[in-house]
């Protein structure tokens, strides 16, 4: 095991210990706990055993700011007793973790969901895939323009079928006076060759360009009208002065 990351599986220790009933060994040791339990610096554990034997702690820490920090995801291998530490820095606080094997190839994903303040983005997603005991980082998608027309924020995730879903609703702006239309926007997110694709399963955008040929259909239709009229009218005026 990596010498560096012992002070950290030594506070890990302090928190087990911390939220153990026989806790005397450290009932001398000045700690601020805060209302879920753990002690300070950390403000963010979820346990996820994927296996027997194999579990993921995922825990997040950090003093002085409650908008940035550091997250730390360790592997427990009990059956062939090796221990890993994955680390990253944190925007923003930790709302949940999730675990799939969205490319059905035996290797489970770890998701972190985090929400920031006072931007746009208020959700981001930490995607690791591990094998055996090898983590490797995924990048999680923006989403693009169309996707974010109407957002703002108030995300929701879970899994279905094996499949990330994401849905959100949809204002009428991007602007703090934006209201909400009363529809969401789902999307669906896989992984192939360890990237993201995404499927949006709601048919508002699919909507709105089935609506736009409709209108300029009706606006061509118009114009041809209006051209049929004046090529009638200036007919009926040269008839005029032939007459």
């Amino acid at each position: 095991m990596n010498a560096k990351y012992l002070p950290l599986l030594i506070l890990f220790a302090l928190i087990t210990a911390c939220n153990s009933k026989d806790n005397k060994a450290v009932t001398n040791v000045p700690v601020s706990v805060k209302n879920n339990g753990l002690m300070e610096p950390f403000r963010f554990h979820k346990a996820i055993e994927v296996s027997p034997g194999q579990t993921y702690d995922v825990v997040s820490w950090g003093r002085g700011s409650t908008d940035v920090g550091a997250f730390a995801i360790l592997h427990s291998d009990s059956a062939g007793m090796k221990y890993t530490t994955t680390t990253g820095d944190l925007d923003g606080t930790i709302s949940d973790v999730y675990n799939s094997d969205m490319d059905v190839d035996g290797n489970p994903e770890i998701l972190i969901q985090s929400k920031g303040k006072d931007t746009i983005n208020f959700t981001k997603i930490y995607a690791f895939e591990f094998d055996d005991n090898k983590a490797e980082k995924l990048n999680f998608p923006n989403l693009t323009s169309s996707q974010k027309a109407g957002y703002r924020g108030d995300d929701n995730f879970y899994i279905k079928d094996g499949k990330l879903i994401r849905e959100f609703p949809i204002y009428d702006g991007n602007t703090k006076n934006a209201k909400p239309t009363g529809e969401k926007r789902q999307l669906e997110y896989g992984l192939r060759n360890n990237s993201f694709t995404v499927t949006q399963l709601s048919k508002d955008a699919e909507k709105q360009t089935a609506d736009k040929p409709a209108q300029q259909t009706v606006k061509q239709a118009t114009s041809v009208k209006k051209k049929i009229t004046k090529k009638k009218s200036s007919t009926k005026k040269k008839r005029r002065r032939r007459g």
